[in-house]
C-alpha cells in the first residue's frame, strides 16, 4: 500500500514511518525538516512539507492509498491551529485525489475523566490542570479538528491515546470505541495501531482509545520523563 504519514518526524511519526516500511509498505514521510529526518529506505520518500501549505499538502496526498496523520503541536497558551488547518488541508487534498482511507492522531484529554487506578492526584489535580490550563488551546483545535474529520465523506477513524510515553517494542495493547479506562499509551503501540487500521474496516466512522497495559511508567516517571517533554 502507498501511505502518507503526517507528521513523521514527531517521536510517534518516526515509530509509524519505520513500521509501516518493516511491513512493506510505500511510504511518503510529510515533515517540515526532511534533512533532519533519521530514516532512509528504497520504499521511503520523504516530502518537505509544511500542513498548513495547501499546494505541498495536496503533491504528497496525490497517488496515495491512506493518509495516517500524526500531527503535533506543542502545548502553550497561545492559539493552535495547526491540527485543524492542516487537517483541513489533508481533507481537502485527499477529496481531491479521492483517497479514502484517513486515520488521525487525537487525545483522550478532548473527553476528561476520572480513571479508576488514578487516583487523587491524577484525577483530581494533574488531569484538570492539563485539560483546563496548560494544553487547553491545543485540546481546542484538537476538538476542530475531530469535527472536521467527522464531517468529511472519507472513510475516517479518530485515533485517541492517553499518556504517551516510550517503550521499545509493541505490546498486547487494548483498541477499544470510545472510554478506555488506561492512563498511559506507548508510542509504538500507537503507531502499531494506526498502522492495523489499514486493514481493519471495524472502526471506520469511528472514534477509538488505545491503551497500553504492560509496563505502564508510575506517574512520578512520566511526568518527569514525558509530561515535560514534546511528544
Amino acid at each position: 500500500m502507498r501511505i502518507t504519514v503526517v507528521g513523521a518526524n514527531g517521536p510517534t511519526g518516526r515509530l509509524l514511518t519505520g513500521q509501516a516500511l518493516a511491513a512493506g509498505h510505500e511510504v511518503a514521510a510529510v515533515t517540515r525538516q526532511p534533512d533532519a529526518f533519521p530514516l532512509r529506505h528504497d520504499r521511503l520518500e520523504v516530502i518537505g512539507a509544511d500542513v498548513l501549505d495547501a499546494g505541498a499538502v495536496d503533491a504528497a496526498v496525490a497517488d496515495r492509498d491512506a493518509v495516517l496523520s500524526a500531527l503535533g503541536a506543542p502545548a502553550g497558551r497561545k492559539p493552535i491551529s495547526t491540527y485543524s488547518l492542516g487537517t483541513a488541508n489533508l481533507i481537502a487534498a485527499m477529496t481531491h485525489h479521492r483517497v479514502r482511507r484517513l486515520a488521525v492522531v487525537s487525545s483522550v484529554g478532548l473527553d476528561p475523566h476520572h480513571y479508576s487506578d488514578g487516583g487523587f492526584l491524577f484525577n483530581r489535580v494533574l488531569l484538570p490542570y492539563v485539560t483546563r490550563v496548560v494544553a487547553k488551546t491545543q485540546y481546542d483545535d484538537m476538538r476542530r479538528m475531530e469535527a472536521q474529520v467527522r464531517e468529511s465523506d472519507l472513510d475516517w477513524t479518530i485515533v485517541r491515546p492517553s499518556g504517551l510515553y516510550h517503550l521499545p517494542s509493541v505490546t498486547d495493547y487494548t483498541v477499544v470505541e470510545g472510554h478506555a479506562d488506561g492512563r498511559f499509551t506507548a508510542r509504538v503501540d500507537l503507531a502499531a495501531s494506526l498502522l492495523a487500521l489499514l486493514d481493519d474496516d471495524r472502526h471506520v466512522g469511528r472514534t477509538v482509545s488505545v491503551i497500553t497495559t504492560a509496563d505502564n511508567p508510575t506517574l512520578l516517571r512520566w511526568i518527569r520523563r514525558e509530561a515535560l517533554a514534546r511528544n
